[in-house]
Protein backbone atom coordinates (compact mmCIF):
# COMPACT_ATOMS: atom_id res chain seq x y z
CA UNK A 1 0.00 0.00 0.00
CA UNK A 2 1.18 4.13 -0.18
CA UNK A 3 -0.37 6.76 1.51
CA UNK A 4 -1.04 10.13 0.34
CA UNK A 5 -1.84 13.52 1.59
CA UNK A 6 -5.72 14.07 2.55
CA UNK A 7 -4.59 17.37 4.44
CA UNK A 8 -2.58 19.01 7.13
CA UNK A 9 -1.83 16.08 9.34
CA UNK A 10 -3.80 13.35 7.49
CA UNK A 11 -2.81 10.88 5.77
CA UNK A 12 -4.71 8.03 4.04
CA UNK A 13 -3.77 5.28 2.30
CA UNK A 14 -4.21 5.23 -1.75
CA UNK A 15 -6.76 2.96 -1.95
CA UNK A 16 -9.64 3.21 0.91
CA UNK A 17 -12.90 1.18 2.09
CA UNK A 18 -16.50 2.67 1.22
CA UNK A 19 -18.60 0.65 3.86
CA UNK A 20 -21.69 0.99 1.88
CA UNK A 21 -21.38 -2.33 -0.16
CA UNK A 22 -21.42 -4.75 3.26
CA UNK A 23 -24.03 -2.38 5.07
CA UNK A 24 -26.62 -1.39 2.47
CA UNK A 25 -28.00 -4.18 0.73
CA UNK A 26 -26.72 -2.58 -3.00
CA UNK A 27 -24.26 -5.22 -3.35
CA UNK A 28 -25.63 -8.09 -1.88
CA UNK A 29 -26.42 -9.32 2.00
CA UNK A 30 -23.59 -9.56 4.23
CA UNK A 31 -24.61 -9.96 8.21
CA UNK A 32 -22.72 -7.77 10.83
CA UNK A 33 -19.94 -10.42 11.49
CA UNK A 34 -19.54 -10.11 7.59
CA UNK A 35 -19.27 -6.75 7.17
CA UNK A 36 -16.74 -6.16 10.14
CA UNK A 37 -14.42 -9.16 8.81
CA UNK A 38 -14.11 -6.98 5.74
CA UNK A 39 -13.31 -3.67 7.76
CA UNK A 40 -10.24 -5.55 9.28
CA UNK A 41 -9.58 -7.47 6.49
CA UNK A 42 -8.87 -4.27 4.68
CA UNK A 43 -6.98 -2.41 7.52
CA UNK A 44 -4.75 -5.77 7.40
CA UNK A 45 -4.43 -5.03 3.75
CA UNK A 46 -2.92 -1.45 4.60
CA UNK A 47 -5.97 0.42 4.54
CA UNK A 48 -6.28 3.27 6.62
CA UNK A 49 -9.11 4.99 5.15
CA UNK A 50 -12.42 4.28 5.90
CA UNK A 51 -15.83 6.19 4.61
CA UNK A 52 -19.47 5.98 5.67
CA UNK A 53 -23.00 7.81 5.95
CA UNK A 54 -25.10 8.47 8.39
CA UNK A 55 -27.61 8.18 5.61
CA UNK A 56 -26.65 4.25 4.89
CA UNK A 57 -28.86 1.66 6.75
CA UNK A 58 -29.98 4.77 8.86
CA UNK A 59 -26.78 4.66 10.86
CA UNK A 60 -25.92 1.18 10.71
CA UNK A 61 -22.76 1.61 8.72
CA UNK A 62 -21.38 3.92 10.92
CA UNK A 63 -21.85 1.05 13.82
CA UNK A 64 -20.16 -1.20 12.16
CA UNK A 65 -17.43 0.51 11.14
CA UNK A 66 -16.92 2.09 14.83
CA UNK A 67 -17.14 -1.37 16.85
CA UNK A 68 -14.89 -3.16 13.91
CA UNK A 69 -12.31 -0.85 13.84
CA UNK A 70 -12.27 0.37 17.52
CA UNK A 71 -9.28 -1.11 18.80
CA UNK A 72 -7.20 0.64 16.11
CA UNK A 73 -8.98 3.83 15.85
CA UNK A 74 -5.65 5.70 16.03
CA UNK A 75 -4.56 4.08 13.37
CA UNK A 76 -7.02 4.91 10.48
CA UNK A 77 -8.94 7.94 9.31
CA UNK A 78 -12.69 8.03 9.02
CA UNK A 79 -15.05 9.86 6.66
CA UNK A 80 -18.39 10.05 7.19
CA UNK A 81 -21.35 11.89 5.65
CA UNK A 82 -24.15 13.90 7.30
CA UNK A 83 -27.19 16.27 5.47
CA UNK A 84 -30.08 13.70 4.90
CA UNK A 85 -33.79 13.96 6.72
CA UNK A 86 -33.04 11.13 8.60
CA UNK A 87 -36.23 11.12 9.59
CA UNK A 88 -37.98 11.63 5.98
CA UNK A 89 -39.26 7.75 6.01
CA UNK A 90 -39.14 4.97 8.82
CA UNK A 91 -38.37 2.86 6.69
CA UNK A 92 -35.01 1.96 4.53
CA UNK A 93 -34.86 3.86 1.14
CA UNK A 94 -32.13 1.86 -0.96
CA UNK A 95 -31.27 4.55 -3.70
CA UNK A 96 -34.17 6.77 -3.65
CA UNK A 97 -33.20 10.05 -2.73
CA UNK A 98 -33.96 11.52 0.75
CA UNK A 99 -34.73 15.27 1.28
CA UNK A 100 -31.71 17.15 2.74
CA UNK A 101 -32.09 19.07 6.38
CA UNK A 102 -28.93 21.03 6.95
CA UNK A 103 -30.46 23.84 9.42
CA UNK A 104 -27.45 23.86 12.03
CA UNK A 105 -29.43 22.46 14.99
CA UNK A 106 -30.22 19.46 13.02
CA UNK A 107 -26.52 19.09 12.04
CA UNK A 108 -25.10 19.66 15.39
CA UNK A 109 -27.70 16.55 16.36
CA UNK A 110 -26.49 14.57 13.44
CA UNK A 111 -22.66 14.97 14.51
CA UNK A 112 -23.27 14.28 18.28
CA UNK A 113 -25.21 11.38 16.70
CA UNK A 114 -22.58 9.83 14.36
CA UNK A 115 -19.56 10.65 17.10
CA UNK A 116 -21.67 7.90 19.48
CA UNK A 117 -22.19 5.39 16.68
CA UNK A 118 -18.85 5.86 15.36
CA UNK A 119 -17.42 5.19 18.90
CA UNK A 120 -15.14 8.29 18.45
CA UNK A 121 -14.69 11.72 19.96
CA UNK A 122 -13.30 12.88 16.88
CA UNK A 123 -14.64 12.19 12.68
CA UNK A 124 -11.45 12.67 11.08
CA UNK A 125 -13.73 14.07 7.41
CA UNK A 126 -16.79 15.17 7.79
CA UNK A 127 -18.32 15.66 4.42
CA UNK A 128 -21.88 17.26 3.36
CA UNK A 129 -23.29 14.42 1.20
CA UNK A 130 -24.35 15.60 -2.18
CA UNK A 131 -25.46 18.99 -1.54
CA UNK A 132 -27.40 21.58 -4.15
CA UNK A 133 -26.14 25.40 -4.85
CA UNK A 134 -28.23 26.23 -2.07
CA UNK A 135 -26.44 24.36 0.77
CA UNK A 136 -22.93 25.35 -0.70
CA UNK A 137 -23.83 29.18 0.24
CA UNK A 138 -25.45 28.88 3.53
CA UNK A 139 -22.94 30.62 5.40
CA UNK A 140 -24.57 29.49 8.91
CA UNK A 141 -23.72 25.72 8.02
CA UNK A 142 -20.39 26.95 7.42
CA UNK A 143 -20.06 28.69 10.14
CA UNK A 144 -21.00 25.66 12.33
CA UNK A 145 -18.44 23.53 10.43
CA UNK A 146 -15.84 25.74 11.56
CA UNK A 147 -16.84 25.60 15.13
CA UNK A 148 -17.06 21.95 14.99
CA UNK A 149 -13.26 21.79 13.69
CA UNK A 150 -12.08 24.66 15.74
CA UNK A 151 -14.16 22.32 19.27
CA UNK A 152 -12.22 19.32 17.86
CA UNK A 153 -15.23 17.15 17.11
CA UNK A 154 -14.38 17.13 13.35
CA UNK A 155 -10.43 17.66 12.21
CA UNK A 156 -11.82 18.38 8.47
CA UNK A 157 -14.83 18.47 6.51
CA UNK A 158 -15.84 18.66 2.71
CA UNK A 159 -18.50 17.47 0.18
CA UNK A 160 -19.43 14.13 -1.44
CA UNK A 161 -20.75 15.37 -5.00
CA UNK A 162 -23.75 12.78 -6.17
CA UNK A 163 -26.75 11.30 -6.15
CA UNK A 164 -24.61 9.61 -9.44
CA UNK A 165 -22.43 11.08 -11.95
CA UNK A 166 -22.16 15.06 -12.32
CA UNK A 167 -21.95 17.82 -10.32
CA UNK A 168 -19.50 19.50 -11.87
CA UNK A 169 -20.88 22.89 -11.29
CA UNK A 170 -21.72 22.31 -7.77
CA UNK A 171 -18.05 21.19 -6.77
CA UNK A 172 -15.94 23.90 -8.53
CA UNK A 173 -18.42 26.39 -6.13
CA UNK A 174 -17.61 24.46 -3.55
CA UNK A 175 -13.90 24.33 -4.05
CA UNK A 176 -13.64 28.11 -4.35
CA UNK A 177 -16.10 29.58 -1.68
CA UNK A 178 -15.37 27.20 1.25
CA UNK A 179 -12.42 25.81 3.11
CA UNK A 180 -13.21 22.55 1.70
CA UNK A 181 -10.30 19.70 2.58
CA UNK A 182 -11.63 17.29 0.35
CA UNK A 183 -14.37 17.06 -2.78
CA UNK A 184 -15.53 13.08 -3.50
CA UNK A 185 -16.58 12.67 -6.86
CA UNK A 186 -17.47 9.63 -9.67
CA UNK A 187 -14.77 9.17 -11.74
CA UNK A 188 -13.28 6.46 -13.63
CA UNK A 189 -11.60 5.27 -16.93
CA UNK A 190 -14.94 5.02 -18.53
CA UNK A 191 -16.42 8.09 -17.28
CA UNK A 192 -13.82 11.01 -16.96
CA UNK A 193 -16.57 13.58 -17.32
CA UNK A 194 -16.96 16.09 -15.32
CA UNK A 195 -14.37 14.21 -13.31
CA UNK A 196 -11.59 16.30 -15.49
CA UNK A 197 -13.14 19.80 -14.59
CA UNK A 198 -13.43 18.65 -11.22
CA UNK A 199 -9.94 17.97 -11.00
CA UNK A 200 -8.71 20.72 -12.90
CA UNK A 201 -10.44 23.14 -10.06
CA UNK A 202 -8.79 20.77 -7.35
CA UNK A 203 -5.85 22.24 -8.77
CA UNK A 204 -6.71 25.39 -8.43
CA UNK A 205 -7.96 25.48 -5.56
CA UNK A 206 -5.57 22.93 -3.65
CA UNK A 207 -8.56 20.81 -2.80
CA UNK A 208 -7.63 17.08 -2.29
CA UNK A 209 -9.71 14.62 -4.59
CA UNK A 210 -11.09 11.51 -3.32
CA UNK A 211 -12.63 9.51 -5.93
CA UNK A 212 -15.49 6.37 -5.79
CA UNK A 213 -16.60 3.99 -8.08
CA UNK A 214 -13.20 3.59 -10.06
CA UNK A 215 -14.30 0.70 -11.62
CA UNK A 216 -17.34 1.99 -12.80
CA UNK A 217 -19.66 -0.10 -10.82
CA UNK A 218 -17.82 -3.00 -11.57
CA UNK A 219 -17.16 -2.85 -15.17
CA UNK A 220 -13.66 -2.21 -15.24
CA UNK A 221 -13.22 -5.23 -12.73
CA UNK A 222 -13.27 -7.10 -15.97
CA UNK A 223 -15.25 -10.18 -15.67
CA UNK A 224 -18.62 -9.31 -16.73
CA UNK A 225 -19.96 -9.97 -19.98
CA UNK A 226 -23.39 -9.12 -22.35
CA UNK A 227 -24.88 -12.42 -21.05
CA UNK A 228 -23.99 -10.88 -16.89
CA UNK A 229 -27.31 -11.83 -15.15
CA UNK A 230 -27.38 -9.72 -11.41
CA UNK A 231 -28.23 -11.52 -8.02
CA UNK A 232 -32.05 -10.00 -6.93
CA UNK A 233 -30.08 -7.88 -4.50
CA UNK A 234 -27.33 -6.39 -6.61
CA UNK A 235 -28.44 -2.49 -7.47
CA UNK A 236 -27.12 -3.11 -10.99
CA UNK A 237 -30.35 -5.58 -11.81
CA UNK A 238 -31.86 -2.27 -12.49
CA UNK A 239 -29.51 -0.72 -15.08
CA UNK A 240 -30.63 -0.35 -18.47
CA UNK A 241 -29.30 -3.70 -20.92
CA UNK A 242 -27.31 -0.92 -22.63
CA UNK A 243 -25.42 0.23 -19.49
CA UNK A 244 -23.89 -3.60 -19.58
CA UNK A 245 -23.47 -4.30 -23.51
CA UNK A 246 -22.07 -1.08 -24.52
CA UNK A 247 -19.48 -1.27 -21.34
CA UNK A 248 -18.59 -4.49 -22.04
CA UNK A 249 -17.62 -3.40 -25.38
CA UNK A 250 -15.70 -0.68 -24.27
CA UNK A 251 -13.56 -3.10 -21.84
CA UNK A 252 -12.70 -5.13 -24.56
CA UNK A 253 -10.51 -2.03 -25.93
CA UNK A 254 -8.92 -1.71 -23.16
CA UNK A 255 -6.80 -4.87 -23.17
CA UNK A 256 -3.71 -3.52 -23.20
CA UNK A 257 -3.77 -2.63 -20.07
CA UNK A 258 -4.18 -5.84 -18.57
CA UNK A 259 -0.82 -8.04 -17.99
CA UNK A 260 0.15 -10.99 -16.02
CA UNK A 261 1.29 -8.75 -13.25
CA UNK A 262 -1.75 -6.61 -13.36
CA UNK A 263 -5.22 -7.35 -13.60
CA UNK A 264 -7.58 -4.72 -15.49
CA UNK A 265 -8.99 -3.90 -12.17
CA UNK A 266 -5.40 -2.86 -10.73
CA UNK A 267 -4.62 -0.91 -13.78
CA UNK A 268 -8.26 1.10 -13.40
CA UNK A 269 -6.82 1.58 -10.12
CA UNK A 270 -3.80 2.51 -11.02
CA UNK A 271 -5.28 5.03 -13.99
CA UNK A 272 -6.98 7.28 -11.44
CA UNK A 273 -4.22 7.55 -9.54
CA UNK A 274 -1.64 8.72 -11.94
CA UNK A 275 -3.53 12.35 -11.38
CA UNK A 276 -1.38 13.63 -8.12
CA UNK A 277 -4.37 15.34 -7.20
CA UNK A 278 -6.82 12.22 -6.09
CA UNK A 279 -5.51 11.60 -2.41
CA UNK A 280 -7.02 8.38 -1.81
CA UNK A 281 -9.78 5.89 -4.17
CA UNK A 282 -12.54 4.14 -2.94
CA UNK A 283 -13.73 0.65 -4.72
CA UNK A 284 -16.52 -1.06 -4.37
CA UNK A 285 -14.94 -3.96 -2.16
CA UNK A 286 -17.27 -6.74 -1.83
CA UNK A 287 -15.00 -9.51 -0.89
CA UNK A 288 -11.73 -11.01 0.20
CA UNK A 289 -10.33 -11.83 -3.04
CA UNK A 290 -11.12 -8.64 -4.46
CA UNK A 291 -9.83 -6.65 -1.36
CA UNK A 292 -6.31 -8.24 -1.28
CA UNK A 293 -6.20 -7.36 -5.74
CA UNK A 294 -6.95 -4.25 -5.44
CA UNK A 295 -5.00 -3.00 -2.04
CA UNK A 296 -1.64 -4.58 -4.05
CA UNK A 297 -2.52 -2.12 -7.01
CA UNK A 298 -0.81 1.18 -5.47
CA UNK A 299 2.50 -0.78 -5.36
CA UNK A 300 2.16 -2.01 -9.25
CA UNK A 301 4.27 -0.09 -11.75
CA UNK A 302 2.78 2.85 -12.95
CA UNK A 303 0.80 3.56 -16.03
CA UNK A 304 3.14 4.67 -19.23
CA UNK A 305 2.44 7.63 -20.66
CA UNK A 306 2.36 5.76 -24.03
CA UNK A 307 -0.92 3.82 -22.21
CA UNK A 308 -2.57 6.60 -20.86
CA UNK A 309 -2.28 8.57 -23.86
CA UNK A 310 -4.08 5.76 -25.23
CA UNK A 311 -6.58 5.66 -22.94
CA UNK A 312 -7.22 9.65 -23.50
CA UNK A 313 -7.51 8.56 -27.49
CA UNK A 314 -10.29 6.15 -26.78
CA UNK A 315 -12.11 8.03 -24.66
CA UNK A 316 -12.50 10.82 -27.12
CA UNK A 317 -14.32 8.49 -29.35
CA UNK A 318 -16.21 6.45 -26.88
CA UNK A 319 -14.38 3.59 -27.45
CA UNK A 320 -15.27 3.14 -30.89
CA UNK A 321 -18.70 2.06 -29.26
CA UNK A 322 -22.12 3.23 -31.10
CA UNK A 323 -24.54 3.60 -28.44
CA UNK A 324 -27.43 1.54 -28.88
CA UNK A 325 -29.87 4.80 -29.34
CA UNK A 326 -27.49 5.97 -32.17
CA UNK A 327 -27.44 1.93 -33.76
CA UNK A 328 -31.22 2.07 -33.63
CA UNK A 329 -32.07 5.39 -35.22
CA UNK A 330 -30.12 4.40 -38.28
CA UNK A 331 -31.74 0.94 -38.58
CA UNK A 332 -34.89 3.06 -39.14
CA UNK A 333 -33.83 5.50 -40.64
Amino acid sequence: MRYRQLTSGLEVSAVGFGNWTVTTGWWGTYSRAQAAALHRAAFDAGVTFFDTSNAYAEGYAEQVLGEALRDVRDRVVIATKFGYDLDATGSRRGQQERPHKTDVDSVRADLDASLRRLGTDVIDLYQLHNPRMGHLDDDDLFAFLDDARTAGKIRAYGIALGPKIGWRDEGIHGMRVRDLAAVQMIYNLLEQDPGRDLLAGARETGTAMIVRVPHSSGMLEGDLTADTVFPADDHRRHRPRSWLVEGVQKVATLDFLSTPAMTLGQAALKWVLADPGVATTLPNIYGAEQLREFAAAPDLPDLSVEQLARVAELYERNFGVVPEGDRTTKVNA
